[in-house]
């Protein structure tokens, strides 16, 4: 066996990225604390091809230090915005088709595993640290995953959490 090298992985260049097909996947970042969490979630973004992030609140974004030291360049290849008002931003999402769908702990979640997207575009909305995501934004989603868990913390952090869903709903995209 014989580790690759970065050539032969054949990755597109940031121009090549750009031009490329994006998935149907928009993220939504409530009021992210960490940059460095931000950062990772941007990383993992370009891996998936997300067509775009939505920043709210206090969630950091570009540029930025601590993105940059774990986003690794991601930070200049994922289309990011700072929405002014998410309310009015996922309303008119709906209205354009995409399923909004809340990464959180509810009395209605359903396990990532089991969950089956009802549409080909999907909003992923990923929550504070320690808050989750906000009540006006989980009013305006139309359902909840969340990833079994079996040790004694309640949730996975914020950026594991969002690269395990992109893994997931992608694959069920393409199924779909």
């Amino acid at each position: 066996m014989r580790k690759l090298t970065n050539i032969e992985l054949n990755r597109p260049n940031l121009k090549e990225f750009k031009s490329l097909k994006k998935s149907n996947i928009i993220i939504v970042l409530d009021n992210i604390r960490s940059a460095h969490n931000v950062g990772s979630i941007f990383r993992s973004s370009d891996a998936f091809k997300v067509q775009k992030i939505l920043a709210v609140g206090i969630t950091a974004t570009p540029p930025n230090n601590k993105i940059r030291k774990t986003a690794l360049g991601a930070e200049q290849s994922v289309d990011w915005e700072i929405s002014k008002n998410i309310s009015e931003d996922l309303i008119n999402l709906k209205e354009i088709g995409y399923e909004i769908i809340s990464v959180e702990q509810t009395n209605n979640s359903i396990s990532l595993e089991n969950f089956i997207p009802k549409k080909n575009k999907i909003v992923l909305v990923f929550g504070n640290e320690i808050k989750g995501i906000s009540k006006k934004i989980i009013d305006l989603t139309d359902t909840a995953v969340e990833i079994k868990q079996y040790g004694t913390k309640h949730s996975f952090n914020v950026s594991v959490t969002s690269a395990i869903c992109l893994w997931e709903i992608s694959k069920r995209l393409k199924e779909l």
